[in-house]
């Protein structure tokens, strides 16, 4: 199935590679060519993200002007499953490679975080600072709370924000990441956090997002805002 995939992922890149010497002489006005060129974008990043950035361009044009123009493949049907498990492999062992390189440097970051004056650790590993004391109420488990937030990589890349869009937003207590769960259980509203999240109290070695590698230790600017009221807003429902 991998190797479906990713014979499908190159189909698809070599769609805007086919027939082009370089990428002065890509012409991006039409909305089909924007669009040719946004398939081959996605796809390049996505080849990417799982370690496959180096496929050979012309060899990916060659293959589909030689499908296109039905002319017969230079490359024997079991040469190519060959060359795909391979790729697989190589692309397999360097993600592995990755995670944990990613691991190590997230579990040295904390290590040297948590000596830092101000920062404290939990019993689960979650260390925080508290950034801006105040004297609401703490939300429970069950609670719905509104937040603002900005997520960091350690290096301080941000990968999503709140603050940015302009527009706080409301979730449940216990229906995000455990680091999520047990740190806002720890403020009152008013309160601004400075979440240090270990990978294994955030995504682990399953990333939602190309933006956040495997195995990280996740940064978050943490502002509670309020608590809703559940019998408030079942009222205004009705």
């Amino acid at each position: 199935m991998k190797q479906h995939r990713l014979a499908a992922a190159v189909a698809l890149v070599s769609l805007v590679l086919a027939g082009c010497d370089s990428q002065t002489s890509v012409e991006l006005k039409t909305p089909a060519q924007k669009a040719s060129y946004g398939i081959g974008l996605n796809m390049g990043k996505s080849l990417a993200q799982e370690g496959m950035d180096d496929l050979d361009s012309k060899a990916v044009a060659q293959g589909i002007e030689d499908a296109v123009g039905k002319k017969e493949q230079k490359l024997k049907d079991e040469e190519l499953v060959e060359a795909f498990a391979a790729l697989q492999k190589r692309a397999e062992e360097r993600m592995a490679k990755m995670s944990e390189e990613s691991a190590a440097a997230g579990k040295k970051f904390l290590e040297e975080n948590g000596k830092k004056a101000g920062v404290t650790t939990t019993a689960s590993g979650l260390q925080y600072e508290v950034v801006k004391k105040a004297d609401g109420p703490q939300p429970k488990p069950t609670d719905v709370v509104t937040v603002h937030y900005t997520g960091k990589l350690t290096n301080g890349t941000v990968f999503d924000s709140s603050v940015e869009r302009g527009s706080p937003i409301d979730l449940p207590v216990s229906g995000v990441i455990p680091g999520w769960v047990e740190g806002l259980q720890l403020m009152h509203v008013g309160e601004k956090y400075k979440l240090y999240i270990p990978s294994d109290l955030a995504y682990g070695a399953q990333s939602p997002s190309p933006a956040i590698p495997a195995n990280s230790v996740l940064v978050f600017d943490l502002e509670l805002l309020g608590i809703k009221d559940p019998a408030k807003e079942d009222a205004a429902a009705k």
